[in-house]
């Protein structure tokens, strides 16, 4: 296959590929989001449209920006080792602000985390004027309060630097599509499936297995002693006029709890003690978040993760045990969950079965990577010990985890994960069990298996999550489900978000080429008031 050909791309570094050559040119003159399966090469359409624009404007920079530290540093070594401009410059946050200073010196090639960019433009430590193009990969995260979105809305104020924005998985709502393009200021829409026909020779398929697990009798137990407990708080927040009738559910509640704090929060504004009754519903609201956790820790991690999790409401918070901890563990079903847990010792059948897919495919294929998503860190910490106590050598495990400590689990450092990453690119480790941290842009060609430990609700995430595996050749995902549980309907619920998402995709490439591009999504309105809700 022959390669690209530029001035300022090293001979040999990049396949040419005619999408990714189409989507450049398109890019190179319009603010543009990309959307490609991952696996087929969005870091290579930015370092072609980088080195275009290096060419054309020789004395301005380029600032790559992606999430994580870990991305940060993959994208700067396939900068460094695609362009034959400057050598990268990565900024992270381990780099005191007073030194990041000293090392912009335009023209560069900066690989940056958001948070350090936007971080030192509010200090006057840095501009956006010396920037020639500003890549946001990762682009769905430009909504809210994430870094993106200053940085965007400051490029299309001041700087006016092009802009290519990437990312596999927009989302699944015109709402957040719509957000995205306005904060970065978006001009051109370039998507791609699998399935178009300058793609399809470079597609890996992935082929996706639900495995279900039986939850132990023990466990069913004491799910329905927990959801008993939901059930008494449902009452109360029913009786405020708060919730519906029927079973109470993760989202309603959420609902619930933003409004009833938008009250107190309209109450101290106005100088005014929140009613009684808020605080009452709020004790409820908090309790049954408490129980509905315990029942999925229950039924989808095991008995260990729901005992560590009851013991840290035994745990003062500033001092003094909180009403909701208080009113929590005195639960009469709550304490009859503890009393049971007292003669329990069992595991759930998820660990044993995700050791057994893992220690097979690595016996039958010992070249390949295994990659294990756990939504806890305990799980992964007791997937890692289980898979290492197999004494295997054949199985190579550790745990890859954010740089956030939490209690006395120690967080990786930047370094560490880099580390990390790089022992299981070259074989030392061929399994990495982790958490979220690890779901965004990593690359690491061999991973023939992805195993979800539980199924994760977010479309985004569900994708990114399988998009590690088939990328240079077909790959597998398995996703454990346990049944008779929430898994069941957050599998459920992950399908048919991502079925809804690529409608939209289909339907925004269809408005943009008809020059119809989303508008402004409009200000959804703010309840400040719960007479509405009967408090």
């Amino acid at each position: 296959m022959s390669s690209v050909e530029h001035p300022w791309i090293r001979p040999g570094s990049l396949e040419e590929r005619l999408y990714q050559q189409n989507i450049a040119a398109v890019a190179v003159e319009h603010n543009t989001l990309v959307v490609l399966p991952t696996g087929l090469g969005k870091t290579a359409i930015a370092l072609r449209v980088a080195a275009e624009l290096l060419g054309r404007q020789p004395h301005r920079s380029i600032l790559f920006l992606a999430p994580t530290r870990p991305l940060v540093v993959q994208h700067a070594r396939s900068a460094e080792a695609t362009l034959l401009g400057p050598t990268p410059l990565v900024l992270t946050g381990t780099i005191s602000p007073d030194r990041r200073v000293e090392l912009l010196r335009p023209p560069q090639f900066v690989v940056a985390t958001p948070q350090v960019i936007a971080n030192d433009l509010a200090e006057g430590a840095l501009s956006l004027d010396p920037f020639a193009l500003i890549i946001f990969d990762e682009a769905h995260r430009a909504v809210g309060d994430y870094p993106y979105v200053k940085l965007g809305r400051e490029n299309q104020r001041t700087a006016h630097a092009r802009v290519l924005a990437m990312t596999a998985s927009p989302g699944s709502a015109i709402e957040r599509v719509r957000a995205v393009w306005t904060n970065l200021g978006i001009e051109r829409f370039e998507y791609r499936t699998a399935f178009d026909g300058d793609v399809q020779p470079y597609a890996h398929g992935i082929g996706v297995e639900i495995v279900e697990v039986q939850v132990p009798v023990e466990v069913q137990r004491l799910a329905i002693h927990i959801r008993a407990a939901v059930r008494r708080q449902a009452e109360i927040l029913q009786k405020y006029g708060l919730l519906p009738e029927g079973e109470a559910n993760r989202r309603d509640l959420l609902v619930i709890g933003e409004r009833l704090h938008r009250e107190v929060e309209v109450s101290r504004r106005q100088g005014q003690n929140a009613p009684p009754q808020i605080w009452g519903a709020i004790t409820a609201h908090a309790v049954a978040m408490k129980a509905l956790h315990a029942l999925e820790l229950a039924e989808s991690q095991g008995v260990e993760a729901l005992r560590k999790f009851l013991g840290q409401q035994t745990v003062a918070k500033k001092g003094r045990i909180t009403p909701s901890q208080r009113t929590f563990l005195a639960d009469p079903d709550i304490q009859a969950v503890q009393g049971q847990l007292a003669s329990l010792d069992l595991e759930h059948p998820k660990l044993a079965k995700t050791v057994a897919i893992v220690s097979e495919e690595l016996r039958k294929a010992p070249t390949s990577r295994v990659l294990v998503f756990a939504q806890y860190r305990q799980t992964a910490e007791t997937l890692v010990t289980a898979l290492s106590g197999l004494g295997d050598p054949a199985v190579r495990a550790a745990r890859f985890v954010g740089q956030a400590s939490r209690g006395t689990d120690v967080g990786l450092r930047q370094h560490e994960q880099v580390e990390l990453l790089d022992r299981f690119r070259s074989g030392a480790i061929n399994c990495l069990v982790a958490t979220s941290v690890a779901e965004e842009g990593l690359d690491v060609p061999s991973t023939d298996l992805v195993v979800f430990y539980e199924p994760v609700p977010d479309a985004i995430r569900t994708i990114q999550r399988r998009g590690r595996t088939g990328r240079v050749r077909a790959g597998r995902a398995i996703v454990l489900v346990a049944a008779g549980t929430r898994d069941v309907g957050v599998l459920r619920s992950a399908r048919s978000r991502e079925k809804r998402m690529l409608d939209l995709l289909d339907r925004v490439q269809r408005e943009a080429l008809a020059g119809r591009l989303p508008s402004e999504p409009s200000a959804r309105a703010v309840q400040t008031s719960l007479s509405e809700f009967g408090v």
